[in-house]
């Protein structure tokens, strides 16, 4: 039997269940909903786990579409899944854990004596390091994004080759290679020896079914590239960006975008204008780098010094 929280399942069986991680506020334990899904012959292990950030949640659409087609009579080895880490955020669709206003993927590895956010951090992470390979899906919050999967251990790590694999098996087109923050799961679960990636799947309001079908795909590729499953992985070159710059408003107004994402922009290419109200304008911002248009903000109102976009610099192909 493999067990997560109070999901067990035998060889060959699936089931769901929850993983206690503390209260709610009046008392209520509060459960991540997870799933085992266990394979009828031996294999590696998978880690899936969405919606760290609250309102990302094209990924728990990934899972909802995922672990209904996964037969465990065909699969080789284990896939353990939490739907859902971020509870608190989830419930409120915000991005931050509103009971400590906490990024919960700024929290890795945890911390079981710690706040709430730490003690969900530290529950996942523990069920994480069982896995030989792990995929902590997410989204470009509410902003508009390109479907891309990010490499976060740094380019000098022990396992960046083993990390920019599991990106390239993945598939989504689009790679950003690049050292994240302290405490991404992305970034610690390496230095314990596991290859890690974030599937950035888009980037919207609510879910996007392109970047879910996406997410699925990508799911599939990886659980046949690594023999979960029988039939060929797609091994297709992937767009690597190595960077970003980041673009804000030099004025208040309104934001008309001169790009589309994933367009190639060079030096000097105009990204966006910034009119008033009635359409005078105020602002032109032109690209300092050639590179790729990958993420921009959604509502057109902007003050001054505000995010804007971002393009994706250094790029080149894998």
């Amino acid at each position: 039997m493999t067990t997560l929280g109070t999901a067990s399942a035998a060889p060959g069986e699936i089931d769901t269940g929850r993983l206690e991680v503390g209260e709610t506020r009046d008392g209520t334990t509060v459960g991540l909903p997870c799933a085992v899904i266990n394979g009828a012959a031996d294999g590696k292990t998978l880690y899936l786990q969405a919606a760290s950030d609250g309102d990302e949640l094209n990924g728990v659409g990934v899972v909802n579409r995922v672990v209904p087609q996964v037969d465990p009579g065909a699969l080789s080895g284990t896939i353990l899944v939490v739907g859902v880490v971020n509870y608190h955020a989830f419930q409120v669709a915000e991005h931050r854990n509103p009971l400590d206003d906490t990024k919960m993927n700024r929290a890795y590895p945890g911390d079981e004596n710690g706040t709430s956010s730490e003690r969900i951090a530290a529950a996942t992470f523990e069920a994480a390091m069982r896995a030989d390979l792990i995929l902590d899906l997410h989204q470009g919050s509410t902003s508009r994004m390109i479907d891309e999967v990010r490499v976060r251990c740094g380019r000098r790590h022990r396992l960046h080759d083993e990390c920019l694999e599991l990106a390239k098996a993945f598939g989504c087109g689009y790679v950003l290679d690049q050292k994240g923050p302290d405490g991404q799961l992305a970034r610690v679960a390496p230095d314990e020896g596991v290859p890690t990636v974030d599937p950035e799947l888009g980037g919207c309001v609510g879910w996007d079914e392109d970047s879910i079908a996406a997410g699925v795909e990508g799911v599939f590729n990886v659980l046949r590239a690594y023999d979960f499953l029988d039939g060929d992985a797609p091994d297709e070159r992937q767009t690597r960006a190595k960077g970003f710059d980041q673009y804000g408003s030099p004025s208040g107004g309104l934001v008309r975008f001169q790009a589309d994402l994933g367009e190639r922009v060079s030096a000097g290419d105009p990204l966006f204008e910034v009119t008033d109200v009635f359409g005078e304008l105020k602002a032109r911002v032109t690209a300092n780098k050639s590179g790729i248009f990958w993420r921009a903000r959604r509502l057109p109102q902007v003050g001054t010094g505000e995010y804007v976009c971002s393009v994706g610099t250094s790029v080149d192909t894998y």
